[in-house]
C-alpha cells in the first residue's frame, strides 16, 4: 500500500507501516526526528494528497528528504496528526483568558476556523480510507463526532490519556494489549492531569515547547495496531 502520514516528525507510525513491508512515507513542515530522511517529505502536506495530472501523467509527484525524487499514482491510506493547538478543548481557555481583548480573541477564532478547514481538507481527500487523530476538542463540534476514542493503556503504554479517531473507509481500532491505566492527579491550577504528563515535564525540566513534542508523538503501540489492522 501507499500510505501518507501527514503530520508526523517523529515516523512512528510511518516506520510501523515500512516494518509491514507498506511503501510510507511521513510529511511534516519540519525535519523528522525518526532517523529515515528517506521517508520523509518536508512541506505542505495539502499539495501531496491529491493526484494532479501533468502532461500525459496522473499521480503524486514528491521529493524526499534525502533528495530523492518519488511517484505514487494515488495514497491507499492517509493518517493524519493535525497540529491541535487551537483544537484541544484546553486551548479553549485561550479566549477567556485574562486581558484578552476582542483583537486577540478574533485573531484565535480565525486560526481555529483555519484548523478546522486544514482538517477536512485531509479528511477529504481523493483517497478511499483516511483517518484523522486529535485529542479531545473542538474537532467534535466544528467537524463531526469521532468514530471512536481510544487509550493508549489499551495498547501496552500505561498512559491515562483520550484520543479521538475519524475514519473513513477504515474499521475502529480493536485494542491489542490492555495494561493498567495510569493515575490522573492535580496540576498545580488545580486541573486533573495524567501522571505521565506531570513526570515528563518534570523530566524536561518544565520545558513546554519540548513537552509538546514528546506528547505530539504517536505511542508505539498504538502505531503498530494502526499497521497491523489497517495495514
Amino acid at each position: 500500500m501507499n500510505i501518507l502520514v501527514a503530520c508526523e516528525e517523529s515516523q512512528r507510525v510511518c516506520i510501523a507501516f515500512r516494518e509491514k513491508g507498506h511503501e510510507a512515507y511521513s510529511c511534516d513542515i519540519i525535519d523528522c526526528s525518526g532517523g529515515h530522511p528517506e521517508w520523509h517529505i518536508k512541506g505542505d502536506v495539502l499539495k501531496i494528497l491529491n493526484p494532479q495530472i501533468g502532461g500525459c501523467t496522473r499521480g503524486i509527484l514528491f521529493r524526499t528528504q534525502d533528495f530523492e525524487r518519488h511517484y505514487v499514482e494515488r495514497w491507499d491510506l492517509i493518517i493524519a496528526f493535525p497540529p491541535c493547538t487551537y483544537l484541544t478543548n484546553a486551548g479553549m481557555c485561550n479566549f477567556t483568558r485574562k486581558n484578552s481583548d476582542n483583537k486577540y480573541r478574533l485573531q484565535r477564532l480565525k486560526k481555529l476556523v483555519s484548523s478546522v478547514e486544514f482538517v477536512n481538507k485531509i479528511f477529504e481527500a481523493d483517497c478511499e480510507k483516511v483517518a484523522i487523530e486529535n485529542p479531545v476538542g473542538v474537532l467534535s463540534t466544528y467537524f463531526s463526532k469521532p468514530t471512536q476514542i481510544i487509550h493508549p493503556w489499551e495498547y501496552g503504554d500505561s498512559v491515562n490519556k483520550s484520543t479521538c479517531l475519524w475514519l473513513k473507509g477504515l474499521t475502529p481500532l480493536i485494542p491489542t494489549n490492555i495494561v493498567e491505566k495510569d493515575d490522573i492527579v492535580k496540576w498545580g491550577n488545580g486541573n486533573k492531569i495524567s501522571k505521565w504528563y506531570r513526570e515528563t515535564l518534570a523530566q524536561y525540566g518544565g520545558d513546554l515547547v519540548e513537552l509538546s513534542q514528546i506528547r505530539s508523538k504517536t505511542f508505539e503501540g498504538i502505531a503498530k495496531a494502526m499497521a497491523e489492522q489497517w495495514g
